[in-house]
């Protein structure tokens, strides 16, 4: 292990302790600012965690956190950006979601709704949070994925500067001849999203509302990883 490594242990470690203690306040401030200041959480969220997924994935392949032009602060903009994203997206699906079921007629509308609020776990839950996941994986994370994949791109081709990120993107020439479509297709998106995505955010689904959206940027973290290693 690196000097960097320990760093992050005690990092992460310190982050915990703060949760862990009920006397710092950090968990009901966490919750409160979750509720009220959502997609402001949603940002900070995946800015800090999806991107601490793609330095692993980093440190795995290439033994560092950070290198000239991966661009940390760029990454952290765009995950940012793509977390509001991800917010909104849960809203429109867990909303949707229930509609759409109930229009093929398994079951009336105010059941669904119920059964998908209730605290406690039931097979109806889970069954519902399965078909939000499909839905929301099957539709949404394609497009968010290959967009993602063309902005990592766009920030490596100049410099890993946020400058260089706010320049307009070359995407005819980015999809044309540099995204890696046997990777994109062949693993990102066929394999991860019905092996790895509709699992974990049916589990995601489940969890309370305060913790849905933290769990899917710490989910970032374990992709980030996946990635890694498939290289």
């Amino acid at each position: 292990m690196k000097k960097g490594d320990y760093i992050l242990i005690a990092c992460v470690a310190a982050v915990a302790a703060l949760f862990a203690i009920p006397q710092t306040g950090c968990a009901e401030g966490f919750n409160w600012a979750t509720v009220n200041h959502p997609y402001i959480m949603a940002f900070f969220k995946f800015a800090i965690l999806a991107t601490l997924g793609e330095m692993l994935a980093l440190r795995i392949r290439k033994g560092v956190y950070n290198e000239p032009g991966f661009g940390v602060l760029p990454r952290m903009m765009v995950w940012g950006f793509l977390g509001m994203c991800i917010a909104m997206a849960m809203v429109v699906f867990k909303t949707g979601t229930p509609y759409f079921l109930a229009s093929t007629g398994i079951a009336d509308l105010a059941t669904l709704q119920a059964t998908f609020a209730a605290p406690a776990f039931s097979w109806g839950k889970l069954g519902i949070a399965f078909a939000v996941s499909v839905l929301m994986n099957s539709i949404f994370a394609p497009v968010m994925m290959t967009f993602h994949k063309c902005t990592d791109i766009h920030i490596l081709d100049n410099g890993g500067t946020v400058r260089g990120l706010l320049r307009p993107m070359k995407m005819r020439e980015i999809f044309a001849t540099k995204v890696n479509w046997d990777m994109q297709w062949n693993f990102v998106i066929k394999r991860t999203i019905p092996l790895f995505w509709f699992p974990a955010h049916t589990i995601t689904f489940i969890l309370p509302p305060t913790l849905q959206v933290l769990f899917a940027a710490l989910l970032g973290v374990a992709l980030g990883l996946i990635l890694a290693l498939k290289k």
